[in-house]
């Protein structure tokens, strides 16, 4: 007899007003991937992504399975507790729950930690046998051969957006406020080209993304890579870091191969806050030059930007926004520096003192602060943030950096809309001003 399980990829309603009218939001391949994994002559599969989907509250599940992160992690314990009480059985994986397993527990039934290649399946067969443990814990490193693909065929009122794969997996640098290196084991990992190509063969639409923490991780693979995927003829983007992008053959592949933007942390324009955070491999020098070179190719530049380091003061927001303009970024991801639990950042504000709250819900990097800044109030970085965002995405600076960038005009000009409208400020601003400190 086959059993009904549900797999949800949370957004809580603040995030998701948030990134409603934002045109470039592919799906989250966390769960569509777990999907692929499931027998379907034990189970029947439900996928649910809050972004345009509302969870089915008034059903029943045998399982329900959410993949927590840290600012969604009070949401889906709330999630979690409304299927509880109709009898569900609950289990969460994902970062949130790997980097704080005992506090998940707390809200589910069992617990996936770390890497699921090899637990998930071991979970599944489990919990369909009546055996299932209440932890899982991956042990060894999981190889990226042999994956399936996922199950985008579940994938609800999305079309362009639905086209997610990943080829690689992890990173080779060690940022400080980067929580990857809690989450995977500590060593890139590369799946066989043709597996990847095969994915990639399966999205029906003509346009995806690499959910991939470094596409550039290993240059000789990605160049192996993009000579296969030159052959699909489609289009692309993928998540580098710049100082891989002064490899010509590399941004030449990576056009011939259909690659439209590249999103690159650059994080700041300070060479004091770069080196604050263990991002030294980022010569804020070079800038200019390697993103001049990648216009050169035709692939434009969306850049991580964040705000709240400790050399940050407040006409930080003021000159990066100039920077930017000057050198024709054609988008940027903006966000306030945030201590995720577990990570060198977080130890740091915890044994200074300066983490505002434990309340997950202000970790979310983007409408909120969760910590002490060092130069300015919670209230001015949250506003310094908030006035780069309308600046950066005014008529007067797109058409600046349109000008200065000549990259793929009406794809930029499109997806700089869909931001500019998606910034509602009465929406957003908790700040944490009134929160006690304490020393947790």
């Amino acid at each position: 007899m086959r059993r009904s399980i549900l797999l949800i990829t949370p957004e809580n309603n603040e995030i998701n007003r948030f990134r409603k009218k934002q045109i470039n939001n592919f799906i989250q391949i966390t769960m569509p991937y777990l999907a692929a994994f499931i027998d379907e002559s034990k189970y029947e599969i439900t996928l649910i992504d809050e972004y345009n989907q509302r969870v089915p509250y008034d059903d029943y599940f045998s399982l329900v399975a959410l993949t927590v992160n840290t600012s969604n992690a009070t949401h889906c314990y709330e999630i979690a507790r409304r299927f509880k009480e109709k009898g569900s059985k609950v289990v969460m994986g994902g970062p949130h729950a790997t980097l704080l397993p005992d506090e998940a527990k707390e809200h589910c039934d069992y617990i996936i930690i770390g890497e699921a290649e090899e637990t998930w399946p071991k979970f599944l067969n489990d919990f369909y046998d009546n055996t299932p443990l209440e932890r899982y814990f991956c042990i060894d490193v999981p190889s990226l051969d042999n994956l399936p693909i996922p199950r985008r065929d579940l994938i609800g009122k999305r079309y362009f957006t639905k086209g997610a794969v990943f080829a690689t997996r992890g990173c080779p640098y060690q940022c400080s406020y980067c929580n990857l290196k809690q989450i995977y084991f500590d060593e890139f990992r590369m799946r066989p080209i043709q597996e990847v190509i095969e994915d990639i063969r399966s999205i029906k639409s003509k346009y995806f993304v690499f959910w991939d923490d470094n596409f550039f991780g290993d240059i000789k693979y990605a160049k192996i890579l993009m000579k296969e995927l030159k052959k699909l003829n489609k289009k692309w983007a993928a998540q580098v870091t710049l100082e891989r992008c002064q490899d010509e053959e590399l941004l030449q592949l990576a056009r011939e191969s259909g690659c439209m933007y590249l999103f690159i942390g650059l994080e700041s324009f300070s060479e004091e806050s770069l080196q604050g955070v263990n991002k030294g491999m980022n010569d804020v020098v070079k800038y200019k030059q390697i993103i001049d070179l990648i216009h050169t190719y035709g692939i434009s530049v969306q850049a991580g930007i964040i705000f709240g380091f400790d050399y940050d003061k407040k006409d930080t927001f003021k000159k990066t926004l100039e920077a930017c303009n000057d050198l024709g970024i054609d988008g940027v991801t903006v966000s306030i520096l945030t201590p995720l639990p577990q990570t060198p950042l977080y130890q740091q504000f915890k044994t200074e003192g300066r983490l505002l709250s434990q309340d997950w819900r202000y970790y979310n990097g983007k409408t909120t602060v969760a910590y002490q800044p060092k130069n300015m109030t919670a209230k001015e970085l949250y506003e310094g943030y908030m006035w780069f965002r309308k600046e950066f995405y005014s008529f007067r600076s797109i058409l600046k950096r349109m000008r200065r960038s000549r990259t793929n005009i009406i794809h930029n000009l499109i997806v700089n809309l869909g931001y500019k409208f998606s910034i509602r400020e009465n929406d957003f601003g908790k700040i944490n001003e009134d929160i006690k400190v304490e020393h947790y």
